[in-house]
């Protein structure tokens, strides 16, 4: 390990000899780095969104932290957003045997409206238990009729499968979720997905895909997020609900939606999210998807953020098959760590395929009933019911029209941006509280966003390639760096003077990587500069630059980027993770002193993100070529710049005031509003003097002096 931390650090020379280009890599000059990166795409179809359970409750507490906020952020609500008023209206109350249903639509942000209808038990007094049904992809929504859709022979097959026992059950499987749990004593909100039903103003899975949309995180999951968590809002808000008894069941896109829910919400106190919980496929539609939802996790771990509450699932012959084998037991021993071993149950019925049935319904009938202490006699058997015909519970109508503000994709990411900037605007660092808030919500957003954070010396592997060379003054050394099990390969070079070392360290990053350290055979002339100052460079080739040339980065698919950025990093998302991977390892050494971070050219963005997820004391001085870059510039998605959420978060002026109060040399920021973030946030720190800027851009031997006077 020692050898491989051995970083004497490394290369460059005064004059190379004729073959000396190929002494400075670490790969054949025919060869790619091997790096895993450049084959192996995480998709949402994968087999092996495995659940790896902490040994203790301390350590899950702080995962399930950051795995909270990992979902906040991908959904485009961290922060959350402003609860403006719902102004519900509540009309059309349909009468029924022993429960009645009203028509309910509400603004979950304004010119957005999220439609349902209410179930209520009749006969019943005091505080009742409210449940929150979110429905999944069956065609129509809320207004679902499978006769409609599968033809006359549907019902009979599923009478005579078991599925079902009752033809309206059958037909109506939505209704007669809502219909038994009203039954049994809960208030029920049964609301519409986004694009179905009442709420088609905005097409289903659609209106967010373009490259403004992920700068912004604003999709189609997010919005139907924010409406689940806005319909919880109405329901805890009716005085016949008991806040402290909260259900929340939906199927296959509606499971989706009810641990989501409850991944960021702690008011549900059970879930029963159907035939979706699974180690295999994570959903299969846009409005299941979005930018970093599910990198380095997956579904059941999202599932497991409801632990220690009661979590009860179904699977059935479909993606969730295994759940008993695949999923369960991880589950049960998270549970385990807080005694609560039988708060989390599945069932699988391989029988059925993928379903919401009467069979599969009795099973959430009975964990509601014990969880939420509904008080009827077990085991629960669900009734024949009433339906209702479908376009009788449309909540529109001449009285009650659709309101005029209702806004279709455009005007309402309009309003998002503007209601989004403005709370960012709060974050401009005018004073140390604004800062540490900066901190909290930037910082926190950019660590989901880049997947990574200053990683442990044990967290890095650093092998060293070829034998030292020696030439001249100088002597060089090849690496390949990654992090543990990661199956990275980044070469790099290091030089410094033979004889003469001090102990300080420039981790030097280019857009041509370490081949930048020479020109016609000579180092270059800020090279020289640190080298005969008595530093010595790192240079490592960040992910596709130097040695990774010729290769390309994964496409990003075409109809719709979350799918691959919600299981993968994106391009600069890997280069901030190497340049960090590259301080880990010249920090780690033991004749290291003084780490210094320089970024050149266009390179200069990438090395100020990673300035900012570092620890103060990490790097002693930072000098960035802001490369008059910004966000606003990236229209599409195979951008090498394209960071999804960068410009809901105040853009690279935003980021880069995070390296507050170290010290930091900007240039070439002219155009990009770098003053108007950085220098207040130095001054809130009582350090100004620790920032140096120009709007032009600077030589690199002036900025060299800069980083090492």
């Amino acid at each position: 390990m020692k050898r491989c931390l051995s970083l004497l650090f490394v290369l460059a020379l005064l004059a190379l000899p004729a073959s000396a280009d190929d002494q400075t890599r670490a790969f054949p000059a025919d060869k790619t780095p091997p790096d895993a990166r450049l084959t192996k795409v995480r998709t949402l179809n994968d087999k092996d969104f495995f659940f790896q359970v902490p040994k203790t409750k301390e350590l899950w507490e702080t995962r399930r932290q950051r795995l909270r906020e990992q979902v906040l952020v991908a959904n485009g609500l961290w922060p959350l957003p402003e609860k403006t008023p719902l102004d519900a209206v509540v009309h059309g109350k349909i009468d029924r045997d022993d429960y009645t249903i009203e028509k309910v639509f509400f603004a979950s942000t304004p010119g957005h409206y999220v439609c349902g209808n209410l179930y209520r038990p009749k006969g019943k007094s005091g505080k009742l238990p409210g449940i929150l049904a979110p429905h999944g992809h069956w065609r129509d929504g809320r207004m679902h009729d499978a006769l409609a859709v599968y033809g006359d022979n549907y019902v009979k097959k599923e009478l005579a499968s078991g599925a079902e026992k009752t033809p309206e059950g059958a037909r109506f499987l939505l209704q007669a979720i809502c219909a038994g749990l009203a039954r049994m004593g809960c208030v029920v909100f049964h609301y519409d997905m986004v694009g179905n039903a009442d709420s088609t103003l905005i097409e289903h899975a659609e209106g967010f895909k373009d490259a403004d949309a992920e700068l912004r995180l604003q999709s189609a999951m997010g919005l139907q997020t924010w409406n689940s968590v806005r319909a919880l809002d109405f329901l805890t808000s009716l005085p016949d609900v008991d806040r402290a008894r909260i259900g929340v069941t939906g199927a296959s896109g509606g499971g989706t939606q009810t641990f989501i829910l409850g991944a960021i919400d702690d008011r549900p106190a059970v879930a029963f999210p159907a035939v979706m919980v699974s180690t295999a496929m994570q959903g299969g539609c846009v409005c299941e998807n979005c930018s970093y939802l599910r990198q380095g996790t997956g579904n059941v771990e999202l599932a497991g953020l409801f632990a220690p509450k009661p979590l009860g699932m179904s699977g059935a012959n479909d993606w969730t098959l295994e759940i008993e084998k695949k999923g369960l037991p991880e589950l049960k021993a998270l549970y385990r760590l807080y005694g609560a071993e039988d708060a989390v149950m599945a069932k699988c019925f391989p029988q059925f395929g993928h379903n919401y049935n009467q069979v599969s319904r009795e099973l959430m009938y009975n964990w509601f009933n014990k969880h939420l202490k509904l008080g009827q006699p077990e085991p629960v058997a669900e009734k024949p019911f009433q339906p209702v015909p479908p376009k009788e519970l449309s909540v529109f109508d001449a009285e009650h029209p659709l309101p005029k503000d209702a806004a279709k994709a455009d005007r309402l990411r309009q309003h998002l941006t503007e209601a989004s900037a403005r709370q960012v605007e709060k974050l401009r660092p005018k004073d140390a509280a604004a800062l540490d808030e900066l901190r909290r919500v930037a910082g926190t957003a950019l660590r989901v966003m880049t997947h990574d954070e200053l990683p442990a010396a044990d967290d890095v592997e650093a092998k060293e390639v070829g034998d030292k060379v020696e030439s001249g003054d100088l002597i060089w050394r090849r690496y390949v760096l990654g992090r543990k099990g990661s199956g990275e390969q980044v070469p790099a070079l290091g030089l410094m003077k033979a004889k003469d070392f001090d102990g300080t360290v420039v981790v030097w990053v280019h857009p041509k990587g370490k081949a930048s350290l020479f020109e016609g055979g000579q180092l270059v002339p800020a090279a020289r500069r640190i080298v005969d100052a008595r530093a010595a460079i790192f240079a490592p080739d960040v992910f596709l630059t130097g040695e990774f040339a010729g290769a390309k980065a994964p496409a990003v698919q075409a109809n719709y980027a979350g799918y691959t950025f919600g299981y993968n990093r994106p391009l600069l998302a890997n280069r901030v993770h190497d340049i960090l991977t590259a301080v880990a390892m010249v920090k780690a050494h033991p004749s290291t002193k003084t780490v210094h971070l320089l970024g050149l050219e266009g390179a200069g963005p990438w090395v100020a993100l990673a300035r900012a997820l570092c620890p103060g004391d990490a790097v002693a001085r930072t000098a960035v070529d802001f490369d008059q870059f910004r966000f606003e510039k990236v229209r599409t998605m195979s951008d090498e710049m394209m960071l999804p959420g960068a410009l809901k978060y105040g853009g690279l002026p935003a980021f880069a005031a995070l390296a507050a109060p170290s010290e930091l040399y900007l240039h070439n920021h002219k155009g990009t509003g770098a003053g108007q973030w950085v220098e207040p946030a130095y001054k809130a720190t009582g350090a100004p003097e620790k920032l140096t800027r120009s709007a032009e851009k600077v030589e690199a031997e002036k900025v060299v002096e800069w980083l090492l006077r």
